[in-house]
């Protein structure tokens, strides 16, 4: 079976059935671990303890039961799937892992890796973005192709791509499970980043579930639209809270009455305010 076949299949569709005769090479063979190195690509960055522990328990009584999946390289092997069996392999102390040894370039590699995790559930949303605009960057599919082959909807990719336009810190939100991926698009729809956190903050503090977060941000709108007349700013103001937003990286406001007044910024995170304390010195 070709990789293209293979593809979209799961785990089953990579790794080929025994020989029933057994006239041929076997399929899989005992690898030393330390012949093993992870892969640099591996779209799957979180690997929970937790879980690493209970497999590495089970992997001591009752060995590995599917296949690694490795390419050769130059000093033994890589992984292309498999990598956390692998860590409790190590955890449990085994010293040999079975393995399935498949030819495959670097981008097939990744995308044979984001198969088997987007069909074990392995990946948080940003795992599985960045994985998705890694291989858009380094193929020349289109969004409606790598959807083909993943067995996915063009949406869910572009969904899914969109999560990247969050900032560093709500996307670790959504790796560490503070938001879902209902709350991570919600957010990313969002284009003012004060009004971003702002909700963001809302939805953490409260627990609102995605619909309660939904029914904030239009009231917000709503709120900030055309509820009343708004009074003009002055340009001179508007200019200097512009030059000030630009300088700092954040939401600034200058209050002004004849020759006083008040410079306020604004940060959203310990983060930002340490940012904003090294730029004020």
């Amino acid at each position: 079976m070709s990789k293209r076949k293979a593809l979209g299949k799961g785990l089953s569709a990579l790794i080929p059935d025994p020989d029933p005769l057994g006239d041929r090479e076997p399929l899989f063979f005992e690898c030393p671990v330390e012949a093993i190195s992870p892969n640099p690509n591996q779209p799957r960055q979180e690997f929970s303890a937790p879980e690493l522990d209970e497999m590495a328990v089970s992997v001591r009584e009752k060995g590995i039961i599917t296949p690694l999946l490795v390419s050769r390289v130059a000093d033994g092997y890589q992984l292309i799937a498999g990598e956390r069996r692998w860590r409790a392999a190590q955890k449990a102390g085994l010293l040999s892992v079975p393995v399935v040894v498949r030819d495959a370039t670097p981008d097939e590699a990744l995308e044979l890796a984001l198969i088997e995790n987007i069909h074990r559930k392995d990946l948080n949303p940003i795992e599985e973005a960045v994985a998705y605009s890694r291989l858009l960057e380094q193929t020349d599919m289109t969004q409606e192709a790598l959807g083909q082959r993943l067995g996915k909807d063009r949406s869910t990719i572009a969904n899914l791509l969109r999560l990247l336009t969050l900032p560093n810190s709500i996307q670790k939100d959504v790796i560490d499970g503070r938001l879902s991926m209902g709350h991570a698009r919600l957010l990313a729809g969002i284009k003012d980043r004060h009004e971003q956190n702002v909700l963001r903050n809302a939805i953490v503090q409260k627990d609102l579930s995605v619909r309660q977060a939904e029914a904030l941000a239009k009231k917000a709108r709503a709120s900030s639209g055309t509820g009343g007349k708004a009074t003009a700013k002055d340009p001179y103001v508007q200019s200097l809270e512009d030059q000030l937003k630009r300088s700092l990286g954040t939401k600034v406001e200058v209050k002004r009455r004849g020759g006083k007044g008040q410079i306020l910024v604004h940060f959203y995170s310990d983060d930002e305010l340490d940012r904003l304390l090294e730029l004020f010195g």
